[in-house]
């Protein structure tokens, strides 16, 4: 029979070493949407490397792209880090093919060659109890804002009520929300005010 003194400490051991393990914290998925408030189309974005969202027109919507994870409960420093790609010029006439259909490659490359990247990471609001997936909203000067919101834009609860079809101001206001990251290689030199 083993010494009493041997089997206490390997029983305070074990419940120490129980206490510490905590209940892993609860994740769900949910759809990722967009809306595109610029003159400009949105060709793609993606949200933390996780999940793609489809392109948009300016004025547009993309919707229902499966899927973003977001915890179970919202917490301070949840973040969302968004890379886009745009369009300057969604309505540019592009020669087509002679023959069978698509664009003369020489015409649509020199057309994406003015393709620009951007990025910014910004808070998630608060979302409560209640989440719906995550939806992005593009703004003018590359801004943008998103929210877990169940509400659909238009409802008097919605938390984003920027206007679509915006037009570039002359001089873009530093964002103060955002944590601006702009990818120093593609993002054109712009006056901050």
């Amino acid at each position: 029979m083993p010494p009493r003194n041997v089997i206490h400490p390997f029983f305070l051991f074990l419940l120490l070493l129980l206490a510490g393990c905590d209940e892993p914290e609860q994740w769900s998925a949910g759809d990722l949407r967009g809306y595109n408030h610029t003159l400009e189309a949105i060709n793609w974005f993606n949200v933390n490397d996780e999940a793609t969202g489809s392109s948009m027109m300016p004025g547009g919507e993309a919707g229902g792209m499966c899927c973003i994870s977001l915890p179970g409960k919202w917490r301070a420093g949840l973040r969302a880090h968004v890379v886009w790609e745009v369009d300057p010029n969604p309505h540019e006439k592009i020669a087509r093919k002679k023959s069978g259909y698509g664009f003369e490659n020489e015409a649509y490359t020199r057309h994406a060659a003015n393709y620009k990247r951007y990025s910014r990471t910004v808070d998630i609001p608060d979302y409560g109890d209640n989440k719906c997936g995550l939806t992005v909203h593009f703004l003018s000067c590359h801004h943008i804002k998103v929210t877990a919101t169940c509400f659909a834009p238009g409802h008097p609860s919605y938390p984003i009520n920027e206007p679509f079809q915006q037009k570039e101001p002359a001089v873009c206001p530093q964002p103060d929300a955002e944590r601006a990251q702009a990818d120093e290689k593609n993002e054109p030199k712009r006056k901050q005010g």
